[in-house]
């Protein structure tokens, strides 16, 4: 008689990511996505569960507590199939692949994920949140379970050709289609087909759900900057002032969530991502530049602070030093509820303010039946700004004293994994921050969770994607090159160290020879001598993040102006090119393509020359930081240096030994300038 296998056991609790310890105690029989787990399937000959979600993700709570947590439906998975558990923030490559894979299906993607495969790892069906019987027009999980093991077991044919139709399909989402360069006209009339999609009393795109589309908002704030539409700035102002002021944003501590589930921006999908308040830090320091608006000042600060005082990451599991890092997500759930932490009753705003509650419920939509299920999220939608500055002032304090009461609240879940990628995000938005609002703060901050990718998630050096108390996880992705490559520009800029300059040209030497496709052109996701997945998958679409290929081109760039490098132009063209048979089919997702290629035609390029801390330097480069360009590439040259040839103005040389700025636009410089007031209407003008 042949020896059957050993049952699996649940192998999560070696794992780092929070996500995957969070399901360590399941019975489901979890495996890590690993060779052992594909092994095991081969010799069992079962198919494969994947499972895929995020630990700030409710849905996949949901699903965890109805089915993965339940004793007879985790003895059903475990019976008829090998499952596999993926953090798609650890994984992204996997993630992308089988996000894929669903919407080919015709299905529509999301988390929880649900796959499922072949021992091979090749998909053959999928969704995503499946209920523990059947309910909202969706079939149970135990259903399906049954239907698939037997589909698997009867009709190897079956699968073996929609196996067959998934992968080719795959393989063409990878190749390409290249139509030449892009031409710089395009993003105007980009920006012209996205101003139609913005709603025009609510801001933001689309109806419900609403997400906030950065990417998307600065390429129409790119292209009031150019042609002086107002029609641009307006829809990028509505946006961004609903989105302030709406339920979206945690008007107590800082921070925006995810989404919102309505088209008001009134009730969020409460988990808040290191990712999208990068993204927004960014576009409100764009807008204060040019509109010195009060609202957007405190929002960004506000943003800022909420950063820096909860998503440090721990250096150990003890909770003790931080990292300096920035961790990942705060959860949507707390006490097993959506949203508990930050929602409010009239009663406790009353029991908290007592004589000063009035003014606050008035000013928050605090109301004896709530806004959403019973309860308030607190908001400023009436109003399109900030109040007299007296009210503001006590507003602010009474904000305090209910910070501090939530505060003894049951927190939500935190992910505390450094993403390398993700850290690149937030890296660069408090470069471009810091000196605009005058915060070395935020500069120290930025420069210090850089030290800590650069030096504690690198090995054998190339960058590691993911870390946690210690723990090194997955080689890097070319996001993460990407992002931090970026990073290591916009601190070059701010801070004159050239080392960052350096660190950026090794990174894209790493780019070059491991992840560039020879034959399509472009940037693979992953590494050639990294974990063969069944597809290697290539793409320029934003998704909630900034495309690794489209940032790679703003990168190579700003390569390009800082170095006087022909390569580094002619690698960006081939990158842009690669994709430019994309904007026919899905132009929405290529903004920041879009954004690169203006950069990389359009560029202002801004020399300095002086001793970084000279009194009349500063002044020069405050000026400089107060304006908003979106095309700006700041060189400092230090005195007896100049920016390499074929700089348009490595000529140039400072004016009677003071501090000196030239602005170049493609191959004309200005005329010297030495005081800050003539700088700043040079640059506005």
């Amino acid at each position: 008689m042949l020896d059957r296998p050993a049952p699996l056991t649940n192998r999560l609790a070696e794992e780092i990511s929070p996500y995957l310890l969070q399901h360590k105690a399941n019975p489901v029989a979890w495996q890590p996505w690993d060779p052992a787990a594909f092994q095991a399937a081969k010799q069992a000959d079962k198919p494969i569960l994947l499972s895929v979600g995020y630990a700030a993700c409710h849905w996949c709570h949901v699903m965890a507590h109805e089915s993965f947590e339940d004793e007879a439906i985790a003895a059903q998975m475990n019976e008829l199939f090998v499952n596999i558990k993926v953090d798609r923030e650890e994984r992204p490559d996997v993630d992308t692949i089988y996000q894929q894979a669903v919407a080919l299906l015709g299905e529509q993607g999301g988390w929880p994920l649900t796959v499922f495969l072949t021992p091979d790892g090749e998909p053959f069906w999928g969704g995503t949140y499946f209920p523990p019987e059947p309910r909202f027009g969706r079939p149970g999980l135990p259903q399906i379970l049954d239907r698939i093991s037997e589909v698997y077991a009867k009709d190897r044919g079956g699968i073996a050709k929609s196996v067959a139709a998934l992968k080719e399909a795959l393989h063409k989402l990878s190749r390409n289609p290249s139509a030449g360069a892009i031409p710089p006209e395009a993003a105007d009339q980009m920006a012209e087909r996205l101003l139609g999609e913005i709603d025009p009393v609510e801001g933001g795109l689309g109806h419900a759900p609403k997400f906030p589309q950065p990417m998307i908002l600065k390429l129409l704030w790119r292209a009031w900057k150019r042609g002086g539409a107002e029609r641009y700035r307006q829809a990028v102002e509505l946006s961004l002032t609903k989105m302030c002021q709406g339920g979206i944003y945690d008007h107590l501590g800082g921070g925006f969530s995810r989404y919102a589930v309505d088209h008001r921006w009134l009730v969020p999908h409460f988990e808040k991502m290191l990712y999208d308040n990068a993204q927004m830090i960014d576009l409100l320091t764009w807008a204060w530049q040019d509109s010195a608006n009060p609202l957007y000042e405190q929002r960004l600060r506000e943003t800022v602070g909420w950063v820096l005082r909860e998503m440090i990451a721990d250096a150990d599991a003890s909770g003790g030093a931080p990292s300096g890092a920035f961790a990942s997500t705060l959860d949507a759930d707390s006490e097993g509820e959506e949203g508990r932490f930050y929602v409010w009753t009239e009663a406790e705003i009353d029991a908290l303010l007592g004589a000063d509650a009035a003014a606050f419920k008035a000013a928050y939509d605090v109301t004896p039946g709530g806004n959403w299920e019973g309860k308030t999220i607190l908001n400023r939608s009436r109003g399109p700004g900030l109040g007299e500055a007296a009210e503001e002032a006590k507003l602010a304090e009474l904000r305090a004293r209910l910070l501090a009461a939530r505060g003894a609240r049951v927190r939500p879940g935190w992910d505390d994994k450094v993403l390398a990628d993700w850290n690149g995000l937030m890296i660069a938005a408090l470069a471009r921050a810091a000196p605009v609002l005058g915060e070395p703060a935020w500069l120290a901050a930025a420069e210090t969770a850089f030290a800590f990718v650069a030096r504690n998630m690198t090995e054998n050096g190339r960058l590691k994607h993911a870390w946690r108390h210690g723990r090194l996880r997955h080689p890097a992705t070319l996001d993460d090159y990407a992002q931090m490559s970026e990073a290591a520009l916009l601190l070059a800029e701010t801070t004159g160290k050239s080392g960052y300059l350096r660190q950026a040209e090794s990174w894209t030497e790493v780019l070059d020879r491991h992840y560039w496709d020879p034959e399509g052109g472009g940037y693979f996701l992953t590494a050639d001598d990294t974990e063969r997945l069944i597809v290697r998958a290539k793409s320029a679409h934003d998704t909630a993040v900034p495309a690794g290929n489209a940032v790679m081109a703003g990168v190579l760039a700003r390569l390009y102006y800082l170095t006087g490098q022909d390569r580094y132009r002619d690698r960006a063209e081939a990158l842009i090119a690669a994709f430019s048979g994309d904007l026919g089919r899905n132009f929405m997702a290529l903004s920041t393509l879009i954004n690169s290629n203006e950069l990389l035609h359009r560029a202002v390029q801004i020399v300095v020359f002086g001793e970084h801390a000279d009194a009349d330097t500063q002044a020069l480069l405050h000026a400089i930081h107060r304006v908003c360009l979106p095309n700006r590439v700041l060189q400092l040259c230090e005195p007896g240096a100049g920016p390499a040839r074929p700089h348009p103005a490595a000529n140039k040389a400072p004016v009677d030994g003071k501090a000196t700025v030239y602005i170049c636009r493609g191959p004309t410089c200005s005329l010297p300038l030495t005081e800050p007031d003539e700088l700043g209407r040079a640059l506005a003008g």
